[in-house]
């Protein structure tokens, strides 16, 4: 009897252990569900909007905010968007938005189209580039930033309410920002491919700003975040600025098809360390995979020989930084969590995963495509495999976990309650018109251990630490806070998974 009742418990704790990682071992999501969190991405930025709302405006909970943004400067910087949970209109990782964006609809618009996504696509991408016009308002001046992160993160106010200073900060000849400047040409010049059919006239506009801030961030070099102090804190540029200057010549070259574009990405390609630095995270302020990648893709495009051994240097670097989420280097490889989540730090780490599935989606298309297989320093790997294991890091986003739990807010029966968003945990401005002061934000809403009052669908939270484990608590935004550089690069691979 002792025996039998032993193994019963025992044959009782390997169903309770199989039934436990069912969720993040497999997957049966849905191209429906997909299409949802398609969807969801995309909403998710009308609810990040600032400026004067249109009618068409879905986020019913938002309202008009900071429309006298750049008066006290002699400029109109109304628009764009918040970055995150906070009130500042950061321009550098805005920018890079809108560069994996533009390139998500690029390289899936097609997908799109057929998910009946397309249109807003093109809107969440022109409420950026307007604004990013405006920012732009002499050949060698940029308006870089709106508000000061440092007296916004005192406040805990709805947009709609603000109070906090709106001081605006450019660079110029005298001020530069290469790195700032090359983010926003590649963000224009990418955005002008996707305009080119739909709006020539406007893709048209938007080139001729692109190689305008090319020419300015490579004649008037410096790294941003030293001309502006107000940066530091919040968005600094520590890689640099070369990465950013190789990537806006090759999206350049990408819209203009212009020699001196490719010139510029091969001559400088060893002294800007696009040959020379082997990485393995890609973000909004390290463009060195992205370039990597880019350059590797333009080698069947590229007929001129003299560009071949560049570019093919180019492709070994992307190559490692690919094999490297694969954990196929024999060194350098991306740590994981017990899970499978890729793992590069405990800040927003999901903003790593979500960049590295985008690049591991495409380049996994473009060799398949080519009739290629990628070489790691362990073994080969196809395209399907590449591509299967950037559908694992999706499905774990979207609830395939040990917690069981999506980070896509909205998703599924179990999401995150309690972002770290000041507009999204306030009642609406639109019930409540009360106005709502600084400290009384805090003392009312950010520590209430109630859920958000409002919904913000389709924000991407910063996601689990190192063990899988989540907190969501509105104090916690190591891990609940939402960026709007955090969704732009699944946009176009939910698009892919759907139509599949």
């Amino acid at each position: 009897m002792e025996g039998k009742s032993s193994k019963c418990r025992y044959l009782g704790f390997i169903v309770i252990f199989f039934f436990a990682i069912i969720p993040f071992s497999f997957s049966n999501f849905t191209s429906t569900q997909y299409g949802d969190a398609l969807s969801m991405s995309l909403l998710y930025f009308e609810a990040q909007r600032s400026g004067h709302l249109p009618h068409t405006q879905r986020v019913g909970w938002r309202h008009h905010s900071a429309l006298l943004d750049g008066l006290q400067h002699g400029v109109d910087l109304v628009g764009g968007y918040y970055d995150a949970g906070d009130n500042v209109k950061f321009g550098f990782p805005m920018a890079f938005t809108v560069t994996m964006l533009s390139w998500g609809v690029l390289e899936y618009g097609k997908e799109i189209k057929e998910a009946g996504e397309y249109d807003h696509a093109l809107e969440a991408l022109t409420w950026a580039t307007d604004y990013f016009i405006k920012c732009h308002t002499h050949p060698n001046v940029l308006w870089a930033q709106v508000g000061d992160g440092n007296t916004d993160h005192y406040c805990w106010q709805r947009p709609e309410d603000m109070t906090t200073s709106r001081r605006a900060y450019k660079v110029d000849e005298n001020n530069p920002g290469s790195d700032i400047a090359g983010e926003m040409a590649a963000a224009m010049a990418a955005a002008s491919l996707v305009f080119r059919t739909v709006n020539p006239h406007y893709s048209d506009m938007l080139l001729d700003h692109a190689q305008q801030l090319f020419e300015f961030g490579d004649k008037y070099r410096g790294k941003y975040h030293e001309s502006i102090e107000e940066v530091k804190g919040n968005y600094p540029s520590w890689s640099g600025y070369k990465d950013e200057l190789l990537w806006a010549a090759l999206w350049l070259y990408k819209a203009t098809n212009k020699e001196n574009y490719l010139e510029y990405a091969i001559s400088n390609a060893v002294s800007f360390g696009g040959v020379t630095w082997a990485v393995t995270e890609f973000s909004w302020d390290i463009k060195y995979a992205g370039a990597q990648i880019i350059a590797s893709m333009l080698l069947d495009e590229v007929k001129d020989d003299k560009y071949k051994q560049t570019l093919n240097q180019y492709k070994s670097k992307a190559e490692h930084y690919i094999c490297g989420c694969l954990n196929k280097n024999k060194l350098n490889n991306v740590q994981r969590t017990p899970g499978g989540l890729l793992y590069t730090r405990r800040w927003n780490n999901i903003q790593y995963v979500s960049n590295a599935v985008f690049l591991l989606t495409t380049y996994s298309n473009y060799l398949k495509t080519t009739n290629q297989i990628l070489k790691c320093d362990q073994t080969e790997v196809s395209p399907q495999e590449i591509f299967s294991f950037a559908k694992t890091q999706v499905d774990y986003i979207l609830g395939s976990n040990p917690m069981g739990l999506s980070y896509l807010v909205g998703f599924g029966p179990k999401y995150p309650l309690r972002v770290h968003h000041r507009g999204a945990s306030i009642p609406s401005y639109k019930k409540w018109k009360e106005f709502i002061g600084c400290t009384e934000g805090y003392n009312n809403w950010y520590g209430h251990p109630n859920p958000n009052s409002n919904l913000l669908i389709g924000a991407l939270v910063g996601g689990p630490n190192d063990q899988d484990q989540y907190t969501d608590r509105r104090s916690n935004y190591a891990q609940t806070e939402a960026c709007i550089y955090n969704i732009a690069p699944l946009v176009g691979v939910f698009a892919k998974l759907h139509s599949l």
